[in-house]
């Protein structure tokens, strides 16, 4: 019945939203596309060029972009033609904010971003569109930018007939260079747009845009209709559940394959506030069309997304509309890496799509995406500390998730590796329930700040299920 009931809304809102729609602004970069309504995003790719030559070597040492006057973008990232191969060295970035003289200081890119990533056997991780990239990073509203990256060198000694000379050997820059400039756009309307709301000149004036629109309308609906269970279609948050209410949904979600341990005590924690794609304003047109899962979800993965902290919570929704657009116009990937995101202030945002009571297969941790989730805190916490609100939050969302199916936060489990620099291929390794990128893959990623608050984070969720 519950299916039936989800259906039929679903086709009474298909059915409303097969409007006129507002024609969309001329897209002025590459990557932009029209988001029902609002104005479109766009991913500007500029090429980058040597910045200063080697007089001894002949190579170029250094390549980047001079000071230039650009259309806004608020994210910004380098990315390359190959993704197995390393960016070895240092990219920095200057920006100037928008409708100003004001330039920042260069800030540095998290160039390690490959750890991040579809497990290779995938057919998101092996499609041919994937990019080197590195993380993104948000500078705000921004119309001016100065870029240089500079690879690591050695220099050694060496005798001539003339004395000693020092020369200097530079590790070669990944070919293809381009620095990715990324407006995340305006976000997305209500669902159920209706032509008597924008009254009868928009619609008739929008009759250009039905085409256009058709993809994002249909997907739009999928997404939300993946979560139909948990909130109405088109809903901009799942709201937050008592203990009681929660475990009888469990029962609803998962009838027939709870296990004896959870049909007698279920050990889930409340379900907390969850924004959805809609709330942040996802534009659906931009990632593929189907939804992948896996089997089950056995451990969650913290990440920080080495973006920043000079955001508000306000601004969140849009740093997470340049990581998304980053993640699939920039580094070709199907969708946002990240199954939840968790911005200062201890907001849950919904991932890469497919529903957030489900095993969406995620592209967060190389070689254990299977059977796990991805948890990616908004910011950089390698010498800062993660607020307290963030780390309850992660706490509050793996409580519930992890509760699902049977997990115990303060427990552990065996993920078999799909190949990695830590864990070969086919490994079955042991790993804490609650786990931070680093345990998965050598990487800096959470931060050192986020990943010594994880023993925190897994005594809360486990009181939260109350054990």
């Amino acid at each position: 019945m519950r299916g039936f009931l989800a259906t039929s809304i679903g086709v009474t809102c298909a059915a409303a939203l097969a409007l006129p729609l507002t024609p969309p602004a001329e897209a002025v970069a590459r990557g932009a596309e029209p988001h029902a309504s609002s104005i479109p995003g766009s991913t500007q790719s500029l090429p980058l060029v040597p910045l200063v030559r080697d007089r001894v070597l002949g190579s170029a040492a250094e390549q980047g972009l001079s000071r230039r006057d650009v259309p806004r973008f608020s994210t910004v990232g380098v990315i390359w033609d190959d993704p197995d191969t390393e960016l070895h060295g240092r990219v920095q970035v200057r920006t100037r904010a928008a409708g100003t003289d004001t330039w920042s200081g260069w800030q540095d890119i998290e160039t390690h971003n490959a750890d991040h990533f579809a497990d290779p056997d995938t057919a998101e991780g092996s499609s041919g569109r994937v990019r080197g990239a590195t993380a993104p990073l948000w500078v705000g509203d921004s119309d001016g930018v100065e870029v240089r990256v500079r690879p690591s060198s050695r220099s050694r000694a060496e005798e001539t007939g003339r004395g000693n000379r020092t020369l200097t050997a530079y590790d070669p820059l990944p070919s293809g260079l381009r620095l990715e400039l990324v407006d995340p756009g305006e976000e997305a309307p209500p669902l159920a747009t209706t032509a008597g709301a924008r009254g009868v000149g928009a619609a008739v004036a929008g009759a250009r845009s039905v085409a256009a629109s058709a993809a994002e309308t249909a997907r739009s609906l999928a997404t939300s209709a993946a979560n139909a269970e948990l909130a109405p279609l088109g809903a901009t948050e799942i709201p937050a559940l008592s203990a009681r209410a929660t475990e009888r949904e469990l029962y609803t979600l998962r009838a027939g394959q709870l296990t004896r341990q959870q049909r007698t005590k279920p050990f889930i924690g409340p379900r907390p506030t969850i924004v959805t794609r809609r709330g942040w304003g996802a534009n659906e047109s931009l990632r593929e069309k189907k939804f992948v899962y896996t089997k089950k979800v056995k451990a969650a993965f913290v990440h920080h997304t080495a973006s920043g902290n000079g955001y508000s919570c306000s601004q969140a929704p849009s740093v997470i509309r340049g990581i998304y657009r980053y993640h699939v116009k920039s580094m070709g990937w199907r969708d946002i890496g990240y199954n939840f995101l968790v911005d200062k202030c201890g907001n849950i945002y919904e991932g890469r799509a497919g529903g957030v009571a489900k095993p969406v297969l995620g592209a967060h941790t190389l070689g254990f995406n299977s059977n796990s989730m991805g948890i990616a805190v908004v910011g950089s916490f390698g010498s800062k500390k993660p607020p307290a609100a963030a780390v309850t939050a992660i706490a509050r969302l793996t409580a519930w998730k992890l509760g699902l199916w049977g997990a115990n936060p303060r427990g552990t489990t065996y993920l078999k590796s799909g190949g990695g620099n830590l864990y070969a291929k086919g490994k079955n390794v042991r790993l804490n329930v609650i786990s931070g990128h680093r345990d998965g893959f050598s990487t800096q990623c959470p931060g050192k700040k986020l990943y010594s608050k994880l023993g925190s984070a897994r005594s809360t969720a486990a009181a939260f299920q109350g054990r």
